[in-house]
């Protein structure tokens, strides 16, 4: 199986991916959670890992009493701040060389792009919006230190952002995961939240070509 079947098969069957982890690694779980939040926020090269239905995921099994609620919310706030701040400085040291370069290996220069159009339109509360988008999450501070934002401006709108994706996401599987329809449709709900995550993307997108179509 390919990179791309495993990781589909990854966000379709979180669920029992997370079972099977908790199963083995107990309290070295919420390591495990930390990293993978930590590396999709921070690594800017790491985009396609699972956030949102992560989250949910983890907050569905913690109403099972597989792991604690709030250990869950103080730890993944933290990585996701700290995952932010790692890459708005990458960003801020050596964003200026890779965005002016053509071809950047491991890197989708559309994405910079994409993330770059967002700050035109939102300003620094795209740290606060991107969190809620997958890909331009992860692009969104490391455009954040290419353009030299200031950096205590960056931290209050990481931290709020940061922490209210977490809690978002986390508690909503908290109380909603092991819902009856919820639990035998746990896949669907997946596939859900995944979608309902890149519309904001997807509506500016479209509004992006109408708008070029009207000009032209």
């Amino acid at each position: 199986m390919g990179l791309i079947e495993r990781l589909i098969d990854l966000l379709l069957h979180l669920d029992k991916h997370l079972n099977d982890v908790i199963g083995q690694y107990g309290h070295w779980t919420y390591l495990i959670l930390f990293l993978i939040v930590f590396c999709e926020t921070g690594l800017v090269v790491t985009p396609i890992l699972p956030g949102d239905s992560l989250l949910f995921a983890a907050g569905a099994f913690a109403a099972l009493g597989s792991l604690n609620v709030i250990w869950l919310f103080v730890l993944l706030s933290i990585a996701a701040i700290v995952g932010d701040t790692v890459n708005y400085w990458v960003g801020y040291w050596v964003g200026p060389k890779v965005f002016n370069r053509e071809n950047v290996r491991f890197l989708n220069k559309k994405h910079l792009e994409q993330t770059h159009k967002f700050y035109e339109k939102y300003g620094g509360k795209t740290i606060i919006i991107a969190r809620f988008i997958p890909i331009v999450r992860t692009f969104a501070p490391f455009v954040a230190g290419i353009g030299r934002m200031s950096y205590w401006q960056f931290i209050a709108y990481n931290v709020i952002g940061g922490i209210a994706w977490v809690a978002i996401c986390v508690f909503a599987g908290y109380y909603f995961g092991n819902i009856d329809v919820v639990k035998k449709n746990f896949s669907l709900v997946i596939i859900a939240i995944l979608l309902i995550s890149v519309l904001p993307m997807v509506f500016e997108f479209v509004r992006h070509k109408l708008k070029r179509s009207a000009e032209s």
